[in-house]
């Protein structure tokens, strides 16, 4: 298991950890797939509350997790009809999927001026390099939403920081019928996380990538 001691910093942050996949490439929850004897929610949780004060688990089952070993981590029920059950917010008229809107639904919850954003499917994710980044969230320049990781194809939104005060410009976006995190993302300032080890993102989608880390 990771090292859970949590590094001391001046950000305060929350983690939202995404869990509404469909799998279908995998062909079961991808969630509760054991890396090592360790069902992958719960190795990211674990991982997510080393480096932050609050974890938020977006997902529309929550109860498959009871049995998981997750303490003092938040359950958000993720609705497939609103991004934000609130009436502060408008949401959408009509159906939506994929994980910018559940991140939507997260981030509404959060407190703090920083939100760490998870997929549940990082068997690789490395908590120091997570708390190296987090020593950096106080340098990230005003005009930023995100501090993220880039590669060829375009930024790493499932694995970085974003602002709380971004959630109105992404309501917005999602209720224009927006779904793409690089669509979104293109729209706004966003600063470059160093990534030296790429693999630590790697994430499973099938069969074939879970015996690669096991």
């Amino acid at each position: 298991m990771p090292n859970t001691k949590h590094q001391t910093t001046n950000t305060k942050l929350t983690a939202i950890v995404l869990a509404g996949g469909q799998s279908a490439r995998m062909g079961e929850d991808k969630a509760l797939l054991k890396i090592q004897g360790i069902p992958l929610l719960e190795r990211v949780c674990t991982i997510a509350q080393a480096c932050a004060d609050t974890v938020y688990i977006v997902t529309p089952w929550p109860e498959r997790y009871q049995n998981l070993l997750l303490p003092d981590c938040k359950f958000i029920q993720e609705s497939p009809s609103s991004p934000v059950p609130s009436p502060q917010y408008p949401v959408p008229s009509t159906q939506y999927h994929g994980p910018l809107v559940g991140f939507a639904q997260g981030l509404a919850q959060v407190q703090t001026n920083w939100a760490l954003l998870l997929a549940c499917d990082l068997p690789r994710l490395r908590v120091e390099v997570l708390q190296e980044w987090v020593a950096r969230l106080d340098s990230v320049g005003d005009d930023a939403i995100a501090a993220l990781a880039h590669h060829a194809k375009g930024w790493e939104p499932l694995c970085g920081f974003y602002r709380q005060r971004c959630l109105p410009e992404l309501l917005e976006f999602i209720n224009q019928g927006g779904r793409s995190f690089q669509q979104w993302l293109k729209q706004h300032s966003v600063q470059v996380l160093p990534l030296r080890e790429p693999e630590m993102l790697f994430n499973c989608n099938s069969p074939e990538d879970v015996w690669k880390v096991n």
